[in-house]
């Protein structure tokens, strides 16, 4: 189990209360944290060509967003005031920061989204705005303050590189200090400002829209429905208006379009699939070191074996998904597979207890770089 981020304050009571609710602070939530990166370090990450990173200046109210990768000389010589360092997903990069995501397990894994780390130097901040998922701000190294409103004047700025809100006043003023962290419920404005050179590290999590999900359900039928038969139509009369489209046209192609039908397996199939599937800048570089099936099996006696931090593995009865893909288990992988998808870790198996079906599956997941050994 991780940390117990919420303080004296239940999972209960805080998801009762709340979660999508009220926003709530949570002081020294993990007492003193610094965060897991220098400055020096985050600039590193940003000029890596598979990280998401943005650096964002301000200047006023004007703010100005440029994407990464970025060279070295791109930060160099940004001043001492006024800008914003992101980094997207750093759990992938940072096993600290991984573990920090795991620490949200009360929250069921298939919300979760990822940690983005904000690295800020004096006035600097993304300015005010709303985000349609939940997040938990937490202060690492450095103070922060957070404007925040519950308002539904959430008009956007036109003419503008990031998505600001035209009108903010701020009915709650909070300052920061390392460990503190502040909840946020979707579509509450807020701005932060760095009061002195800071890290924050927010927790989000996945909302997707009724849209992205009926595009989700569509592509899923697109790609598992099969309908047999081709038009035809022998009975075709002369017509006296060649571009109309013909009555019994539009009739066959209504009857066969009937045939697109879906039930709660197919929508279980869809979400497990569309939730677990990586994002399009993820790749897996295959195992560093290759095994035999025989050598994987003795590693597997010696050695605890991980999920990467970029799999996904999820399950909905005796059915599960990684990195998009389904498939029912033979009974004997039951156990350890839902251990290893709840906790991301599995322990040493003597051989007898590693049961065949699951040697192999495993050993396929460490050959394509989805788990590996401690």
């Amino acid at each position: 189990m991780g940390k117990n981020v919420l303080g004296s304050l239940s999972v209960k009571t805080f998801l009762q209360h709340y979660w999508q609710k009220e926003a709530h602070l949570f002081q020294q939530s993990i007492p003193d944290f610094l965060g897991f990166l220098t400055a020096k370090e985050i600039k590193q990450l940003a000029t890596k060509p598979d990280v998401q990173a943005r650096l964002i200046v301000r200047q006023g109210r004007h703010y100005e967003c440029h994407h990464g990768p970025f060279r070295p000389v791109d930060l160099k010589h940004l001043g001492e005031k006024n800008w914003t360092l992101l980094i997207q997903s750093v759990n992938h990069w940072l096993p600290e920061a991984d573990q920090l995501l795991h620490d949200f397990r009360f929250i069921p894994y298939a919300r979760l989204d990822d940690v983005m780390v904000s690295y800020a130097t004096p006035g600097g901040g993304v300015g005010p705005h709303f985000d349609h998922y939940d997040v938990f701000l937490l202060q690492g190294y450095g103070l922060r303050r957070w404007e925040i409103a519950k308002t539904s004047d959430l008009a956007i700025r036109p003419n503008q590189s990031l998505k600001l809100l035209q009108r903010f006043s701020a009915q709650h003023t909070h300052d920061l200090e390392p460990g503190d962290m502040l909840y946020l419920p979707p579509l509450w404005a807020h701005n932060g400002t760095a009061l002195t050179e800071c890290f924050t590290y927010s927790i989000g999590f996945r909302a997707p829209t009724h849209q992205e999900w009926v595009n989700a359900m569509l592509d899923y039928l697109r790609d598992e429905l099969q309908v047999s038969g081709v038009y035809s139509d022998p009975d075709l009369r002369e017509e006296r208006h060649p571009a109309k489209l013909p009555d019994s046209l539009i009739e066959q192609i209504f009857t066969i379009t009937q045939k697109i039908q879906w039930g709660k397996k197919e929508v279980i199939d869809m979400v497990g699939r569309y939730l677990s599937e990586p994002k399009t800048t993820v790749f897996f570089d295959g195992a560093e070191n290759s095994l035999s099936l025989q050598k994987f099996s003795q590693s597997w006696t010696e050695r605890q074996l991980l999920l990467n931090s970029r799999t996904q593995l999820l399950f909905h009865k005796q059915r599960f998904f990684i990195n998009g893909e389904a498939f029912n288990p033979d009974s004997s992988c039951l156990p350890l597979l839902t251990e290893l998808a709840d906790n991301k870790i599995i322990k040493p198996q003597v051989k007898s207890k590693q049961p065949k079906a699951l040697v192999a599956l495993l050993h396929d997941w460490h050959e394509q770089g989805w788990v590996y050994f401690s």
